[in-house]
């Protein structure tokens, strides 16, 4: 991958792309469901999430 104008130094002295974060961030945050990365032209432009909300047993309580 190359290097982009926004791009962040890690610790390490590696470029980070800064979209990266962002998906870190949506992952982390997420216990279930889809994030999605849109790309055109080679470059991120977009950055989805979906999340789900599961029920403890899987069923609806009132049946």
């Amino acid at each position: 991958m190359s290097a982009h104008s926004n791009s962040t130094p890690t610790s390490a002295g590696e470029i980070t792309p800064s979209w990266l974060a962002i998906v870190r961030q949506k992952v982390e945050s997420l216990r279930f469901g889809v994030v999605q990365i849109v790309v055109h032209d080679g470059k991120v432009t977009q950055i989805e999430r979906t999340e789900k909300t599961r029920l403890a047993d899987g069923r609806d309580a009132s049946v």
